[in-house]
């Protein structure tokens, strides 16, 4: 576990993100904390589900993080002081399972204990709807104001703290989506090969669970230090998975799977030993709940998603809409829109489904890839290759993050682009810029750029699709060395 700096030693204000709150254990984490937070956030879920659900039911759920079971059960203890029931977890799950807890069970939400893909010394509190997803901002932000008000009424009777498996719901809800005799049988015929790598984290069991066929899982042991990594799907985190890939004896079509720490983002193995992003794995799953399931409905893409996305939509006649970069506003359409939804994705690995809760998951986006397989004999990249022959749009994706100095930096790179966007860039003139997330430059030959700040951090963003890796990577170190002169 890395050394904690001396910023460490004074706590950070609990600050809730675009999905819960996060900090470092035992310097902003912790259970004094905890117990503060907690009941807040039921009195919030309460104030805005009570009404709707008639219920006083708080689910509890935990990753496999450092002490993830004492922090659940002291926010569970906190919670029923405060007055409500609460299903406390007696395992870990990723966090999809527990959103659709809150859900199937028509409680007022859930609180989950994790930190996501952050690194080993982080831990947090993710707070979900009775919807079954992540609360929108202006109810974190009550939980907020509340919390800095210091008052939390007190409570007639204590509520009561029941156990339960979150596993056997949540299983049998994501195998009446797939033909899982199809993908059983392709495993077990030694036609399709199964690696998966949970990161060590919630995932950890749960394809073995939803298969009756056998899989290699690597990494399935509990380590809250993550191998000195992070818990995010990254080729850097990965090298087990991509060596198994590339060495791999066994004949037919094989996938590498790879979930995030608590669930809730994918990324992908091909049989190669090459990774694939969720820009890889979103048009794949477009085309295959289209073809192979019959399946329409509304396309939701963030502004970094591939120009992919919509062509393949467009094969199958498919609307698309776009929103800025973040799930939450994938979910927030997906509620407010009075359309069906197919799907909708983001390029950091986030992937729900408009037949399933508003809410990423990890392992339902794993069956349709196996269902995928399973149905049409192929690779991923093959069928990747494919969808690009026939929208006729080849291309190559990548991003980078670039820190920056200070925050007076950010504000002077802001300034710059306001005041002289980019009118071409590396021989190439920008035929459109964006600017509702961050500044998106397109460019005459179909390639574009995305410049985006970070909101929490000082950390320029930049994100780039175009024909092929190599001009990608000359746009990328274009952006970059800008930033890094006016830096200067």
């Amino acid at each position: 576990m890395p050394v904690l700096s001396s910023n460490h030693l004074t706590q950070k204000p609990i600050k809730f993100g675009t999905d819960g709150w996060r900090g470092v254990i035992a310097a902003d984490f912790t259970f004094e904390r905890l117990k503060k937070v907690a009941p807040v956030a039921a009195q919030v879920l309460s104030a805005t589900y009570g009404e709707s659900t008639g219920s006083r039911l708080v689910i509890v759920g935990y990753d496999r993080r450092f002490l993830s079971e004492e922090f659940a059960q002291v926010t569970a203890d906190a919670v029923a002081q405060a007055g409500f029931d609460v299903l406390l977890s007696n395992d870990y799950a990723p966090t999809p399972a527990f959103s659709w807890a809150a859900y199937h069970r028509q409680a007022l939400g859930a609180l989950v204990i994790t930190a996501s893909h952050n690194p080993g010394q982080y831990s947090g509190l993710k707070v979900k709807g009775a919807f079954g997803g992540s609360v929108p901002l202006p109810v974190t932000q009550k939980i907020q104001s509340q919390l800095e008000a210091g008052s939390l009424p007190s409570a007639p009777a204590t509520g009561q703290v029941t156990s339960f498996n979150p596993w056997p719901e949540y299983c049998q809800v994501l195998k009446s989506k797939v033909d899982l005799s199809l993908i059983n049988t392709a495993i077990n015929e030694g036609k399709l090969s199964v690696y998966v790598d949970p990161m060590h984290g919630a995932t950890a069991g749960g394809l073995g669970q939803l298969l009756e066929a056998p899989i290699k899982e690597l990494n399935s042991e509990r380590d809250p230090l993550f191998g000195g990594g992070a818990p995010e799907p990254l080729p850097k985190y990965l090298p087990e998975l991509i060596q198994a890939l590339k060495s791999r004896q066994d004949q037919g079509v094989a996938l590498g799977l790879v979930f995030d720490g608590d669930g809730d983002r994918i990324a992908a193995i091909d049989g190669q030993g090459e990774f694939l992003s969720s820009q890889f794995l979103i048009p794949i799953l477009i085309d295959h709940l289209a073809t192979h399931r019959g399946m329409t409905g509304e396309v939701i893409k963030t502004i970094s998603g591939s120009d992919l996305f919509p062509r393949v939509a467009a094969l199958h006649d498919l609307p698309i809409y776009e929103t800025s970069i973040g799930y939450k506003y994938i979910a927030d359409r997906m509620l407010e829109t009075q359309e069906t939804v197919l799907i909708g994705g983001e390029e950091s690995g986030g992937i729900g489904y408009g037949n399933h809760i508003p809410e990423r998951d990890g392992l339902l986006s794993a069956l349709y890839l196996l269902e995928a397989l399973a149905q049409t004999g192929k690779d991923l990249s093959e069928l990747y290759q494919q969808l690009q022959a026939r929208t006729d749009y080849h291309c190559a994706y990548d991003r980078i993050d670039v820190p920056l100095a200070s925050d007076s930096v950010k504000v002077n790179l802001q300034g710059q682009l306001s005041s002289a966007p980019f009118q071409e860039i590396l021989g190439q003139s920008v035929i459109d810029v964006g600017t509702g997330d961050g500044s998106k430059f397109r460019l005459a030959d179909q390639s574009w750029l995305l410049v985006r700040f970070s909101g929490t951090e000082p950390v320029l963003r930049l994100y780039c699709e175009a024909a092929n890796p190599a001009r990608v990577d000359e746009i990328l170190n274009w952006a970059k060395q800008w930033a890094t002169q006016v830096d200067g």
